[in-house]
Order: C-alpha cells, then structure tokens, then sequence
C-alpha cells in the first residue's frame, strides 16, 4: 500500500517548502489513490499517498505517538500488528487508530532502534523523532518495498519512487555509468546503485539513520549463514507445511477484498491451496498466457493453472496476450524507473490490470525458488563435480567444442536444454563465484568491454556481493547472494512498481522472514536431493498439490520475448536499436551491438535478456533524459508494429 516521500535538513540547511513535499506526493498518485496527508516541522517534511487496506477510515497518515514527539508515514503492511498491539497495550501503551502503522511508533518507544526485531512485513518506513531532530528510514528484509533517496547541500530527500525525488529537483537527470554497467552485465542494478546519478537505493534490511545533518546506513538482518544437520527430512518437510500455511494466513490479513497469481506452478499453486485450505468464500485467481503456437505454446500455462483453479474451485480469470504488447514497454518503464532485462515486467502488469478489476490486494508465488532451490543454476556445483571427473583433454578438446556448436534459444525445450548446456561447460572449469556469475551473467566481461565505450573500472554490484559472502554451505552461499541481488533488485522491484501502477498491493508469503530463516537452514542434499529441485518442498506439499503440478517442466513467469525479437518485434527492436539510434547516446559501440543481434537471430547465442535491456535503456533515455511523455512514445511505437 502507499507511497511515502519526505525532506529532512540539517543545521544551517534551507528553509523547507511544504508546496515541494506536494509536488513529490503528487508523482505517485498511483500508489495511493485514496488519501494523502503531510506533516512539516522546521526541520522535516513528511508526506505520503495511501491505498487503503487496514482501517479504511481510520489509517490516515502521518501518525503520530501519544504526544506528538513521534511520526511516521509506512509502505507496506505490518502483518504481525495484531499481536504486536494486543502486547504494547498490555505495556501500557495507547492507540489512536486501528492502523498496522502506529504499532511500529510504540515499538520504537518500547524498544528504541531495536524495534524492528519485532516486525514481520514489507515495509519502506520513515520515523521521526522529533527530541533527537533524528529521522530513520528503512527497507524491509528482502527489499519487498523501494525506498530511494537524495543527499545534497546538506538536505535528504527520499521517496518510494525516483520521479517523486525528480519532482522535487530543477535539474536535468544524468545517466549513472556504474549503473549502466551493472544493468548491461547482470539485467538489473544492485544497491545502492540507479540508473539515475545521485539517486540511491536504500538496501534491503537497512535503515539509514539522519541525525542533525550527519547520516550513516546500518544492516539489521540477513540470512542464517550455517545449515542444520540433525533434522530428518521428514521433520523439514512438516516444518515448511506449518510455516509456509501460516505465512499464507498472516498475508491474508485485509479489509478488502484479496486474491492470487495463479501461474500453474508449484510456489503460486501452493499459495492458492493454503489460502482456499482456510474455508471462506471462493478465492480470486488471476492467469495469463499466450496464443499462438511454437514460443507462445512453450510458455504457455493456463492448462495448469486451469486444473489448479478447477481443483480448489476459484473464481478464475486469464487473459491471452501478443506480441503486441511490447507496446506497454515506455509506461512501464516510467513506473518501474529502472531498465531491468525481465520480461516480466510485461506479464506481471497485464495480470495486475486483470485483477484490479475485482481486488485490491493480490498474493504472489514470488521467492519460492531462491529459498527451495528451485533454479537449474543451482546444480551448477554438484554436476561440476561429476563433470570434473572426465579426463581433462576430453573435456577442452571434445565436449567444449561440441557444446559451442549447439544452437542457443528459448522458443522450445530442447533449445532451452541446450542454452543451459553451453552455459554449464563454459563455467566448467571456473571457482564457484566465476561459475555462478556465468549462469546469472546476460553479457559476459568480455563482450560487456566492447559494447561500453567507456572502460569501467572496479567491481560491479553483484560482484560485491558476492565477496562479501562466507557461509560455508555452498548452496545457502548463492541463496544469500541472490536474496541481495536478482530477488531484491529484478523479482521484487518490478512486482512492486507494476502492482502499484495498477493501484493494487502484491504480497509474497514465501519471504515471511520466519519461513525464510527456517528455510535457509535446510542443507542442500535434502532441498534438492538427487538433483531433484525443490525436492523438500515438492514432498511437503505431497498431500496438497497434483502430481502433474509437482513434477512438470518449470517455466518462469515471462514471455516469448526471444522468439518476438526475431519475428513479430523485430521492427521495434531494428528502430530502438539502430546505428543512427546507438551512436547518438554515445554509450556503446555500435558493431558490438550489431553483433550480438547477429548472434541472436542466427541461434547461435540467446541475447534476449540482453536485447531487452538494451531496448529499455533507449527508452528510458526518451523517457526521463528526452522528457517525452511514456504514453507518447508508445504510441509510437505501436504506429511502428502496425506499420510493419
């Protein structure tokens, strides 16, 4: 729910001006439609936009404490706030409201900086204490809510969106390079880095703390970082069915009307189970696919999502999509903000618009497979050990020159196979970290030096992440690397923009940090025994889901955007990513990009992660460094397809 923005200064700083605390507000009406509400003091300026879902009438922000030294304006949702209440009353403590929000300014009086040990949710927060002249800002644990900001001549601005801090500046955006280099390497930018200069992201579980003028950011949690041994397998499987049927209940919580992502597989299928499990009316099911045949086919869904509707009688609705659609793409970069490579930023808009329509909160399959192992990349390390036992001139002078001559895709099962399989020998022969990077990379070193016309120089984001990494399980070791990176900064982000845009609130009940911290405990060998994916969670979910649900092929949650790219989008993409077009921007060099797009029509390499990213960062271009309004520029572009 909401959107929260706000300016802090500190000594000597200039007055503060409510009307630009307004303007800020005013940029992310979409986020919070029903309600505003602003509190200014000489030295701060809080302001919000509220989506109404707990105490429709009575949760109206900023709240304050029982006498005004405290306030707070919150995105997100408290789920725990009931018992949290029932225990601070018990405490002494008074409320004003029915709000999940005032609970965290008495656990901030109960606990003081410790407070937020107590709170299970998402949530991008700003509390001031007003005795200190002090303002905190934090991000959830897994970075389920955005939280941006600003420091300049001695003034913090932040915001749950960029364009609200852009609201607030006279200045022309400029392009983050380092930014740049980590969307190009990775599809996406890791903390504190955007694609604007001097706009940070605040990281997941961080609270950055204001305090006259001086400001530091502090970590408040992260993954257990050592796996439990002594515990049968038996036991991990009851565990996660208890902890995973209370973390669908405690997301429930609302006083509106909820539903569901239903993608047919095993994450969004259990989460519909557990919440039909509960009793109730019927639950709201929402699912999109695609018609037409080869690509469209492969990724299509909806008959699987179709025998889970069937089977826990849903109301259910689907919608059909075309290539057509890429058309979205510049109004949804303009509420995403951030040029991220995932094709799902597309699909997971069309099936929020879908749901809008009927609820206002929508729970989602999302972390599933980063927290029970659920990527093929995962077995990147149990299958090199096997691979490494093949005498070392076989594997450089038989099997690598086999698997480069393989064709490279995602348009069929067998392409798909074979993209891993060339991805796998390629990092074969690296150490974990440089193996791992292979297999998560969309444009490798050295092709990344010859589309940058600028040398970059230093570690990108993810490698450092990865550096900082030391658990010992080497599975757990990438779960904790991914939690800060593609997780927090691609999966979430987009869920997050792309939901809001549609003014409806996405929750994920598989990154309740309870179940999480449980989760990450489980050794590799019971997660995905015997190379079998999600093993653990497929056996505790047994009694629950079909077999045809459990053990399918995994698809994920985007379109055929490869395939399009070579047929029904290849005008938008020739367009976007013309000569004239890449040397204009002066960032890369133009026989680099020719190149890879050679490579990708011929099958030769799959670049469609890196196409996209290539095609979202013109847009982006047009959008926030041209000024052109989103929807202008897509309806050129669909002039351009209709055209074609």
């Amino acid at each position: 729910m909401c959107g929260i923005v706000g300016i802090v200064r500190g000594t000597g700083g200039a007055p503060l001006v409510l009307d630009q605390v307004r303007r800020m507000a005013g940029a992310m009406v979409h986020r919070g439609p029903d309600d505003e509400g602003f509190h200014r003091e000489e030295d701060v300026i809080l302001g919000m936009r509220r989506l109404s879902i707990i105490d429709l009438s009575g949760g109206h922000q900023p709240i304050s404490n029982e006498d005004d030294t405290l306030w707070i304006v919150c995105n997100g949702e408290i789920y725990n706030f009931r018992e949290l209440r029932s225990d601070l009353q018990r405490r002494g403590h008074t409320f004003k409201t029915g709000s999940d929000v005032e609970v965290v300014l008495h656990l901030y009086e109960e606990y003081g900086d410790r407070f937020l040990e107590h709170i299970a949710g998402m949530y991008g927060i700003a509390l001031w204490d007003a005795r200190r002249k002090r303002l905190m800002l934090v991000r959830d644990r897994f970075g389920q809510k955005p939280l941006y900001y600003h420091i300049k001549n001695g003034i913090l601005t932040f915001a749950s969106e960029v364009k609200s801090i852009l609201a607030a500046s006279t200045s022309t955006p400029q392009v983050s390079h380092a930014a740049l280099r980590d969307y190009l390497a990775v599809g996406y930018a890791v903390a504190p880095n955007t694609m604007f200069d001097g706009v940070q992201k605040l990281p997941p579980a961080s609270v950055l703390i204001w305090e006259r003028g001086q400001w530091r950011i502090e970590r408040y949690w992260q993954l257990p970082d050592q796996v439990i041994t002594n515990v049968s397998e038996e036991e991990w499987a009851r565990r996660i069915r208890d902890e995973l049927g209370r973390a669908v209940k405690d997301h429930m919580v609302s006083d509106v009307p909820l539903g569901a992502f239903l993608s047919g597989g095993i994450d969004s299928s259990a989460v519909v189970a557990l919440m039909a499990e509960g009793g109730g009316p019927p639950v709201n099911t929402y699912s999109i696919g695609y018609g037409g045949l080869g690509a469209a086919s492969y990724y299509n869904e909806l008959s699987y999502a179709s025998l889970i509707a069937k089977r826990y009688r849903t109301n259910h609705r689907e919608i059909l999509v075309a290539p057509e659609v890429a058309t979205l793409l510049p109004r949804l970069l303009w509420h995403v903000e951030e040029p991220i490579s995932d094709s799902a930023i597309v699909t997971t808009y069309l099936v929020a618009e879908l749901a809008a329509r009927s609820v206002k909160v929508i729970l989602s399959g999302v972390g599933g497979d980063e927290l029970f192992a659920g990527y093929r990349r995962y077995l990147g390390d149990s299958y090199t050990q096997r691979y490494r036992r093949l005498p070392s001139w076989l594997r450089k002078s038989v099997v690598r020159p086999l698997a480069e001559a393989l064709p490279s895709g995602r348009s069929s099962r067998l392409l798909d196979l074979a993209r891993y399989a060339k991805k796998f020998v390629r990092a074969s022969e690296l150490p974990w970290f440089a193996q791992y990077r292979e297999f998560i990379e969309i444009c490798e070193r050295d092709r990344l030096a010859t589309l940058l016309m600028q040398p970059m120089e230093g570690s990108d984001g993810f490698d450092r992440m990865a550096a900082e990494e030391s658990a010992g399980d080497p599975l757990l070791r990438l779960m904790r690397i991914d939690a800060q990176t593609q997780l927090a900064e691609d999966l979430l982000l987009l869920t997050d923009k792309v939901t809001m845009a549609t003014s409806i609130e996405c929750r994920v009940p598989f990154l309740d940090h309870r179940l999480a911290e449980m989760a990450a405990q489980i050794p590799a060998s019971i997660k995905m025994r015997g190379g079998d994916l999600k093993y653990i969670l497929k056996r505790s979910l047994s009694e629950l889901l079909p077999h045809d649900i459990l053990y399918r092929s995994k698809r994920g949650f985007g379109a055929p955007m490869g395939a399009w790219l070579k047929t029904e989008l290849a005008p938008l993409r020739r367009v976007l990513l013309s000569r004239k077009v890449i040397e204009r921007r002066g960032s890369l060099a133009w026989p680099a990009v020719e190149e890879l797009m050679s490579l990708h029509d011929s099958a030769r390499e799959d670049f469609t992660d890196l196409l996209l990213v290539l095609m979202n960062i013109e847009l982006w271009h047009r959008i926030f460094i041209d000024g052109r309004d989103a929807h202008d520029v897509g309806g050129e572009l669909a002039d351009l397809m209709k055209a074609a």
